[in-house]
């Protein structure tokens, strides 16, 4: 059965958040499931990693200058192919993505895997660390389940006299309208207008099967998607995307990648200049989690991948598509 995913949205909210108490539930992820993953030792007390966005990929696959380009941009650094990231995971998710590299206990919004900690104390731990990175990344879980956590940490980073030197960086599975309904006028304009903010929204498939394939959410959601990207882009916050183009039948490939990018042309013409596309790989608990649909999908990426490079060259001139992903022209 799908998710219900107003209904587990709800759920996982309550779990995760005291919003009077201004506090949220972030994974510990010293001595979880995860930490055999890391490539480096956890810090912040067990509850951050570093993390290194590198911009080269596989072969056939676009390089991934997301969030490496946009945050040495704001920060005045030159463009570099490897950039470290701090990073914080919030403990819930709406949705089960078969590929997620988080092992899904650390996605129920459990308590003993979990701390409650407030923004300042979270920021501190941040400030704190020896060369500590200049880009800090709330990703999840769906970190929207919780928008209070960008603005609240926006603030605590003017508070403790940082925002100057940090890059915030907020990763979305276009799931909910949180972001409206529990944000204030004042924290959206915050948002909107925070000069060293990026938003990375993930287009979880190119179509409705391979959406509810990948998500286990309702094929009906895959529209909402482009519906809230296009809400937060109006704001005039910083916006790029990520898609993922597993799926579960090969046949639809040739009609739905190019329908797909016809979608978001719709909400921007430049919109697929600023969209990555994600190679799903057998990392982490992803390879206990394959069954034959899933192993099927990950060559239909590969036919995915081959249209979409040729769908950009396609509909983009060279000059545009040579720019840094910063650049490319896509404000509201």
């Amino acid at each position: 059965m799908a998710i219900d995913t107003d209904r587990y949205s709800s759920t996982m909210r309550s779990r995760i958040v005291d919003v009077e108490g201004r506090r949220l539930l972030i994974t510990r992820l010293g001595g979880s499931e995860q930490e055999k993953d890391l490539a480096e030792p956890t810090n912040c007390d067990g509850l951050g990693r570093v993390r290194h966005f590198r911009r080269r990929t596989s072969s056939g696959w676009p390089p991934n200058p997301l969030p490496i380009d946009p945050a040495c941009a704001a920060l005045g650094m030159d463009p570099v192919d490897e950039l470290r990231a701090q990073l914080f995971q919030n403990a819930g998710c709406n949705w089960r993505c078969w590929y997620c590299f988080v092992p899904f206990p650390l996605l129920e919004g459990r308590e003993e895997l979990a701390a409650w900690v407030s923004p300042n104390e979270l920021v501190a731990s941040y400030l704190s660390e020896q060369d500590r990175p200049a880009l800090l990344v709330l990703s999840g879980g769906q970190p929207d389940l919780v928008p209070e956590w960008t603005s609240w940490m926006l603030r605590s980073l003017a508070d403790q006299a940082a925002s100057g030197s940090t890059y915030v960086w907020v990763d979305d599975n276009l799931s909910n309208d949180y972001f409206w309904r529990f944000l204030s006028n004042d924290d959206l304009d915050l948002v909107a207008r925070a000069p060293n903010f990026g938003r990375v929204g993930c287009f979880k498939g190119f179509d409705a099967e391979s959406f509810a394939f990948n998500t286990e959410a309702d094929p009906s959601l895959f529209d909402l998607q482009f519906e809230l990207f296009a809400r937060h882009l109006s704001l005039g916050t910083d916006c790029y995307a990520y898609v993922t183009l597993t799926g579960p039948n090969s046949s639809t490939v040739g009609a739905g990648v190019p329908r797909f990018i016809d979608r978001l042309q719709s909400i921007h013409e430049n919109l697929p200049l600023r969209t990555v596309p994600l190679e799903i790989a057998l990392w982490g608990p992803v390879p206990d989690r394959l069954n034959p649909t899933r192993s099927q999908s990950l060559d239909v990426q590969q036919q995915a991948i081959a249209i979409w490079n040729a769908e950009i060259e396609r509909r983009f001139p060279a000059a545009l598509r040579a720019m840094r992903i910063n650049l490319v022209p896509m404000r509201a």
